[in-house]
């Protein structure tokens, strides 16, 4: 028998991710709280760094820009700019190097024609349409019983989960060329300093696999929700 969403036994699903989520954005904001007290020995900001690394690395047509925010640090493809959050911008410290060199590694994979990004970058549009239409298809699939919306729903749906999980390599590759340039520039120390980046880099990517994680569950209860409202 099927149950109404606010006593359904399918959001027992989530649980385990919701405690991942919690988990991760605990961990990132202690993680980037405690790097933050801790000076990069180079004494620059983290805006002054990531523009050094670009043109070390020959990218001269990405601008640094500093953005309103908490850790709202990104690059934006579209407009080739480089985004820092207040709390990134003009800090000095280990977290805020290896936040701004991590999105200098999403510029040079958008220069290498890094696959995955491409792919994600791509999939955007039709990632916002299925998010936008994925449930009011599948709660009037439900609510009149018509499974063709209904798994329609789920379909768009699985869209966004494949997209958290084209991210994860995303995410991870650019720490990993953040971190390679960090030590090679000589923007952060071997040792305490580089281990801090490490640290906050790890941190930020547990909540994409948080994200991914809770994107699986919550495709699973759908899954689950339209198996028990056939087998009615």
């Amino acid at each position: 028998m099927y149950f109404p969403f606010f006593y359904d036994w399918t959001y027992l699903l989530l649980i385990p991710a919701l405690l991942l989520s919690l988990w991760a954005q605990f961990r990132v904001s202690s993680t980037f709280n405690r790097f933050s007290k801790v000076r990069a020995s180079s004494g620059m900001t983290a805006t002054q760094m990531a523009e050094q690394l670009l043109h070390a690395e020959g990218v001269y047509d990405v601008s640094v820009e500093r953005t309103r925010g908490n850790l709202t640090d990104h690059y934006d493809p579209k407009n080739m700019v480089l985004r820092l959050s207040d709390s990134t911008a003009n800090s000095t410290s280990v977290a805020a190097l290896g936040v701004a060199a991590h999105e200098a590694g999403h510029v040079l994979q958008h220069r290498d024609g890094y696959a995955p990004l491409m792919l994600r970058t791509a999939a955007v549009p039709v990632v916002n349409i299925g998010s936008n239409l994925s449930w009011p298809l599948f709660l009037v699939g439900l609510i009149f019983s018509w499974e063709p919306l209904l798994y329609a729903g789920i379909a768009l749906f699985a869209l966004a989960v494949l997209f958290a999980l084209i991210t994860l390599p995303v995410e991870f590759n650019a720490s990993k060329r953040a971190l390679a340039a960090l030590e090679a520039n000589g923007y952060l120390q071997p040792g305490e300093e580089m281990r801090g980046a490490k640290k906050v880099l790890s941190a930020a990517a547990m909540t994409y696999v948080a994200s991914a994680f809770m994107a699986i569950m919550q495709l699973l209860r759908l899954l689950a929700i339209a198996g028990v409202r056939r087998d009615d």
